[in-house]
């Protein structure tokens, strides 16, 4: 492995320290610790902003003005925030969610109860179309079905320019919202090398070296690993990917030092083509990034160069994901173990169907799964759909999971009670029941003008 220092202007190299909100809080350490031995121009990016995410945390700010960022913002920030201040390494991290102001300022508190200086904080904003556009404006872009629905937040993803021009004015940290998850590293890039915003091969490029380090140790294995078929080492201690970028456009995939897992041609191109519907057309509001004729080849251990990565110009449009308020989730859980376990269960997830048919609720969306025989093919009226099953086999565990889409709380009170109340009411030898009812997000996406579209970036107090 190259331990060489390259502290060149031409070379920068970016870490992730995290790649969804739940997240391990202790993965960014060795990442820090890599990018400070290797020495030279630095960034750390923390994608940490799912769209269920976003919903939540918007419902989370309604409740309460100062809450609706990520909750464990401290638990990814603390253990490297004094490392990266003291060498000069920049985060930037969508961890804003629907608040990034609030986020701002906890990070602010953080650095003092570290002792540490003020920080020079960015915030980008004006992903949240529902602060800056009319509703009914809004509500003109959604199929008709949608348009009577509650919305909970509608927000653009934003991209990298806001970014760029807040490090560039000396930013140790860049908080964001929704902006798309590669746009958090091509910002870094679109900074420290001064690419052209219409360079739409060098912005594709470093669109799909962001695309290989948002979603964390993925890249490094974590999500790749499937024993005896994709055998990775040590994955118990996966490393999360640093991506080594040049001027031109070509880049170096690795991972952070003295870590499990492993980067190579594998885990790269199941990478690269993870979300992406159309490899020649991969649309950013950066750039439409074509990866169709992109080139990979090792070039050391866990490192994989990635070069012919080709781009287009950036779309006149922008995504808008939507989140609309859905009724109430009620589950119920069961298990059932010996013989006839699996007999038992089905006839308790008849019993649940019929019993809620008695008391006029035979309008719900009802879901019935045997977790063990029958959960992840079944469809949500109870219908095996995947392989066919072999009822001789001897399954002595089984656990029945039912769960109801409903209008009102009431509704959803009623169904986690009858799946109470198998208890006694039979069939025989149920136990360990669990029931949890909450609010239920749905979510759709538009297309929005982007001339409706106005980020801005500010310093925060």
């Amino acid at each position: 492995m190259d331990h060489t220092n390259t502290p060149s202007t031409d070379l920068l190299r970016i870490g992730c320290g995290a790649g969804f909100s739940g997240d391990r809080w202790d993965a960014a350490v060795a990442v820090v610790s890599t990018l400070v031995a290797k020495g030279g121009p630095s960034a750390l990016i923390f994608e940490t902003l799912a769209e269920r995410t976003l919903a939540l945390a918007q419902q989370q700010r309604r409740a309460d003005p100062t809450a609706g960022c990520e909750p464990m913002l401290e638990r990814f920030v603390t253990p490297i925030l004094r490392e990266c201040t003291l060498h000069g390494i920049p985060i930037i991290g969508n961890f804003g969610a629907a608040n990034p102001r609030a986020a701002a300022d906890r990070l602010q508190k953080l650095a003092k109860s570290l002792r540490l200086p003020p920080l020079r904080i960015a915030v980008v904003e004006g992903d949240d179309l529902l602060q800056s556009l009319d509703k009914d404006r809004l509500r003109g872009l959604l199929p008709e079905h949608l348009t009577s629905k509650q919305l909970v937040s509608a927000n653009a993803y934003l991209g990298a320019v806001e970014i760029a021009q807040a490090l560039k004015a000396g930013a140790q940290v860049v908080v964001t919202g929704r902006v798309a998850d590669p746009s958090l590293a091509l910002g870094p890039m679109l900074a420290h090398f001064g690419w052209a915003e219409d360079d739409w091969d060098r912005l594709a490029s470093g669109t799909m070296a962001g695309h290989l380090l948002e979603c964390g140790a993925q890249v490094c294995g974590g999500y790749f690993a499937d024993p005896g078929v994709k055998d990775v080492p040590e994955l118990e201690r996966v490393g999360f990917p640093i991506v080594e970028m040049r001027a031109d456009g070509r880049f170096v995939v690795t991972k952070a030092w003295g870590t499990g897992g492993c980067v190579d041609l594998r885990t790269v191109k199941e990478q690269l083509l993870y979300e992406i519907h159309d490899p020649a057309c991969y649309v950013t509001p950066d750039v439409i990034a074509d990866v169709s004729e992109a080139d990979m080849r090792p070039v050391g251990a866990d490192r994989v160069e990635v070069t012919g990565v080709r781009g287009h110009p950036l779309p006149p449009t922008l995504k808008a994901t939507l989140c609309f308020e859905a009724g109430w989730l009620a589950e119920g859980e069961i298990s059932y173990a010996g013989a006839n376990a699996v007999g038992r269960g089905r006839l308790a997830g008849r019993i649940v169907r019929d019993r809620l048919n008695q008391v006029g609720l035979m309008y719900l969306p009802l879901r019935i799964d045997l977790i063990g025989q029958s959960s992840v093919f079944a469809d949500d009226a109870g219908d095996w759909n995947g392989p066919p099953m072999d009822d001789s086999l001897a399954i002595h565990d089984i656990r029945l999971r039912v769960a109801a889409n409903t209008r009102n709380r009431t509704d959803a009170e009623a169904v986690t009670r009858e799946v109470m109340s198998l208890y006694t009411c039979g069939p025989a030898g149920g136990g360990g029941v669990r029931t949890l009812i909450s609010n239920r997000l749905a979510s759709d996406s538009c297309l929005v003008p982007r001339d409706w579209v106005q980020p801005t970036w500010s310093f925060v107090p």
